[in-house]
């Protein structure tokens, strides 16, 4: 029987695990308590099934993985806040929850999630093609505008991603990503999954996310090339629909990396991968038994509650 694909995410002092339709967060507290929150999901791909086809069920995938990447670092966060001083709600806040009332937090979340995307398409999209198009001046007609917007973005994403792991607390979710991927692998490769097994593993995986973002860069190269536009406003305008294209091709590699393991597959993979040695870092001990905490509440279905739970370390 084919072992199921287990994913993940890292947020505030704990990690995700998610399996098919369930998904477990597990995060340490400051008192070394752990606390599971646990919760089914059934995605639009299979309600749906014609959201489920190929080159579709990317972009539904992607906006998936921002709702529950947003409720668990939700989660996180306000759990962190009601250890520390407690804060008089602003102004905005009581106008929401006055408004909304206990579906506040769904509207935090998709107000998150629509800036979250406007700045993304903002720093990836309309930044490259605003520099290429003055740089475009200095270059030959052609698809080198489309070419120079490319490396921009690919720069803009480097430089995104190191800027932020210079940061003390975004260097403590990267070591929490490498727990992640670590206990992946070595359920993956199928050793028994303990603290000492899976700090043997790497800390680098072919199915993360780093490696879905750098594959939707440089398709995004590929496919604006080949369309070609060199008016901005319409450049602009085809790279906002272009965009849930460039998602469902990079979903699909994204899966074909992660089924196969040879020479070629791995080549193509090689710059994601190689940009995890950012975006993740060497976990400790206890950073490792969060994860693996997660992952097992997302196999052992005998246990399955949907409220959250604590537990002692």
């Amino acid at each position: 029987m084919e072992k199921p694909s287990i994913g993940g995410q890292a947020v505030i002092e704990g990690v995700m695990m998610r399996n098919n339709e369930k998904y477990a967060t597990a995060v340490r507290t400051s008192d070394q308590k752990i606390v599971l929150d646990k919760r089914e999901y059934v995605s639009l791909t299979k309600r749906y099934k014609i959201l489920g086809l190929p080159l579709i069920r990317g972009g539904v995938a992607f906006l998936e993985s921002m709702v529950i990447g947003m409720k668990i670092l939700t989660f996180s966060a306000e759990f962190f806040e009601v250890e520390g001083e407690e804060q008089a709600p602003s102004k905005f806040e009581k106008f929401l929850e006055a408004k909304f009332g206990d579906r506040m937090n769904d509207i935090v979340i998709a107000i998150s999630m629509v800036l979250a995307l406007a700045l993304s398409i903002g720093l990836f999209f309309i930044v490259p093609a605003f520099l290429s198009q003055i740089m475009g001046r200095f270059l030959p007609e052609g698809r080198w505008m489309n070419l120079m917007d490319g490396i921009i973005r690919i720069l803009i994403l480097i430089g995104y991603v190191y800027l932020i792991s210079r940061m003390k607390d975004i260097q403590r979710v990267f070591e929490y990503h490498g727990a992640e991927h670590k206990t992946i692998n070595c359920y993956e490769s199928g050793d028994e999954v303990t603290i000492e097994n899976v700090m043997k593993h790497s800390r680098f995986h072919k199915r993360c996310g780093t490696n879905f973002i750098f594959i939707i860069v440089t398709v995004s190269i590929v496919v604006l090339t080949i369309i070609n536009v060199q008016t901005f406003w319409l450049r602009i305008g085809v790279r906002l629909l272009a965009l849930p294209l460039i998602a469902g091709i990079s979903y699909e590699l994204l899966k074909i990396f992660g089924k196969f393991d040879n020479g070629l597959i791995n080549i193509f993979a090689s710059p994601g991968m190689a940009l995890q040695r950012i975006t993740t870092r060497e976990p400790d001990e206890s950073q490792v038994e969060i994860a693996i905490t997660a992952f097992l509440n997302v196999l052992v279905e005998d246990t399955w509650k949907d409220e959250p739970i604590d537990e002692s370390a």
